[in-house]
């Protein structure tokens, strides 16, 4: 892959940059006019300073004055021309700066909307850090070279215009300049191919040494508490380790190039300057020619490096691009229907699973899938509570992501109100099911802004009814600001329960007629779940009650289910009351006496109660 990356890198990069020019046309236009107006008064300089050497500064020096006429003349066109130069610059520099970063913008919404887009799936097969580093850093490195892109594009208008004044100033000059421009393009292509393996390793390592990084940062817990602190600062050491030899590589190839980039013009000017002399001898030139034309290359030797540094950067773009475009060209988005459900429709929702099968995609695509759920097929009643319990990797959080579609079913199909799932709009689905994961995610902000989310006709009114009844309203109202307190990054500043809860009411908020509950109130006490639960069923403020599919464990949250399903490796093996099921199911009876023992000993050892530090004693919690 990099020796085919190395041949062909000028190309790829100059079609990142074509993409980069068509986007952007208007502004790109702004910039490159500024910068061929530079690149005009480059060479109009150097043959004013010419006509000045020699019309103004020869004679003056032969007659021993000058006269104040020539000199202002000189000092006007000098003036002007560096007037010119300086709007050149600012409109080269303000183009070429606003580009960029509209891109780099731009490119990172579009990676974030194709990150929504995708289905969990596509995420369990990249990092967290792979997907950080594609929003970020690739998207950067993708459109660096936009800065002196307009740069390098003026200069060749300015080369262009300067071999033309060559030729028609001599020809032997000509050939200097002809010998001089193309050796420097060479050597920024073979320098571009050469630093294009390097730029790919290293933007790759980048993305390596992000996701270790946040693994260790996010499971910080499990680190300190199993004693792996040496261990994963070694790993990340020695990622990084591989990360600097890779920039360091980049370095050592940049110091063999860039001074043989900057020896090039110089050598040239000394060219032209022996060559002009011997012209000048015969007669061919006049001294004002010779005085243009090497300071002609003079001013040329920075402008030049322009195209050098665009060169120079293509090998890191294409790495970028290539990584960005990984998911932007990434398939397996789940597109929305056109059906609408009737918003205005306050009874719960039924959800109905036909037959459905579903299997996780493997890590390569030569691998065989692995088949999770097969014939399920189950109903959840309008207004009813249907509990799913079986034992772990059984399928059932996979049912629960069915049914608010975060997955698609391989074949099958799964209803809400008989309209498959599928054929919803995304807003319909969104207000007519909401899921409360067992792993709590609430947002570094306010309680009020964690269960809001911004949506509208939510306000503190129906926050509050929300929090009542997610059984949460007793410890927001103790928080030292209420709804206004700041809960922390992941809401550290709360307890576990207490996170459930605050999630709870965020799903509750939204007024939803199907409520997903992924063994949602694990770390609330039992009598408190036993609370949220009744109170879902029946709400107190006389609103609808919405159907409820509950992954449930305790026997108590089972014994308020109209319904159980009892899967087992991905099937449904039995369904009927609690009561049924414990004296017709051997399978189902030893599970729940042993998640019922097993929650007896988590009491038993369960000294001390929980003080939240945000509540600072006002509340005593025994979440966990």
């Amino acid at each position: 892959m990099a020796s085919g990356t190395s041949r062909d890198v000028v190309g790829r990069g100059l079609r990142v940059l074509g993409r980069a020019i068509r986007e952007q046309p208007r502004i790109f236009a702004v910039a490159v006019t500024g910068s061929v107006l530079f690149g005009l008064m480059v060479i109009a300089s150097a043959y004013v300073v010419g006509a000045v050497v020699g019309k103004v500064v020869v004679p003056a020096v032969a007659r021993g004055s000058v006269t104040d006429g020539a000199l202002a003349l000189a000092a006007a066109a000098l003036f002007g021309i560096s007037v010119l130069r300086v709007v050149g610059i600012f409109g080269r520099r303000l183009g070429a700066g606003y580009m960029q970063y509209r891109l780099q913008a731009t490119y990172r919404r579009r990676v974030t909307r194709r990150y929504l887009d995708l289905p969990l799936a596509w995420h369990h097969r990249n990092s967290t850090g792979t997907l950080l580093s594609n929003a970020n850093s690739d998207v950067e490195a993708a459109w660096y070279p936009i800065a002196p892109l307009p740069f390098a594009v003026g200069t060749l208008v300015m080369l262009v215009g300067a071999v033309v004044s060559l030729f028609l100033t001599d020809w032997a000059l000509a050939l200097v300049g002809l010998a001089v421009f193309p050796a420097l393009f060479a050597l920024n292509v073979v320098y571009s191919r050469r630093m294009a393996p390097r730029q790919a390793r290293a933007q790759r390592l980048r993305a390596e040494v992000s996701g270790i990084a946040h693994e260790s940062f996010d499971g910080a817990l499990v680190v300190k508490t199993m004693g792996r602190e040496a261990q994963e600062t070694a790993r990340f050491a020695a990622r990084a380790g591989d990360l600097r030899d890779a920039l360091i590589s980049v370095g050592k190839l940049r110091g063999v190039f860039d001074p043989m980039l900057e020896t090039l013009p110089s050598l040239g000017t000394l060219a032209v300057l022996v060559v002009g002399a011997i012209r000048l001898r015969q007669g061919a030139i006049t001294v004002t020619e010779l005085v243009s034309v090497a300071f002609l290359f003079t001013v040329l030797a920075f402008p030049v490096r322009a195209i050098g540094w665009v060169l120079a950067e293509l090998p890191r773009s294409v790495a970028g691009w290539d990584r960005v475009r990984r998911v932007l060209d990434a398939t397996g988005e789940m597109p929305y229907g056109e059906v609408v459900l009737d918003p205005a429709t306050p009874a719960p929702a039924t959800l109905a699973f036909h037959d459905v099968h579903f299997g996780y995609e493997p890590a390569e695509a030569h691998l065989p899938g692995t088949e999770v759920l097969g014939e399920v097929t189950f109903t959840v009643p309008a207004g009813k509570t249907v509990a799913l319990v079986g034992p772990t990797g059984a399928g059932k959080s996979t049912i629960a992501s069915l049914a608010v579609r975060l997955v698609d079913p391989r074949t099958g199909t799964v209803t809400l109100d008989g309209v498959d799932v599928r054929e919803l709009t995304a807003a319909s689905l969104a207000s007519t099911v909401a899921l409360v994961a067992q792993v709590p995610f609430v947002f570094d902000d306010t309680v009020r802004a964690n269960i809001t989310l911004d949506r509208p006709g939510i306000g503190d009114e129906e926050v509050w009814a929300a929090l009542r009844l997610a059984e949460a309203d007793g410890f927001v109202a103790a928080l030292p600001e209420g709804l206004d307190t700041m809960v922390g990054e992941r809401g550290t500043s709360l307890s576990g329960g207490q996170r459930q809860r605050l999630t709870l009411a965020r799903a509750l908020a939204g007024r939803p007629r199907l409520l997903v509950l992924d063994d949602a109130t694990s770390a609330v006490d039992p009598r408190v779940e036993a609370a949220i639960l009744a109170g879902l069923r029946t709400p107190a403020d006389g609103g609808a009650a919405a159907s409820i599919l509950v992954v449930a464990y305790r026997r108590a949250t089972i014994a308020l289910a109209d319904e159980v399903i009892y899967v087992e490796q991905g099937r449904v093996v039995a369904r009927g009351t609690h009561t049924d099921l414990l004296a017709t199911v051997p399978g189902y009876a030893d599970l729940v006496t042993a998640y019922e023992q097993a929650e007896q000993e988590r009491e038993q050892t369960r000294t001390y109660d929980e003080v939240t530090p945000l509540t600072s004693g006002l509340e005593v919690e025994v979440d966990r």
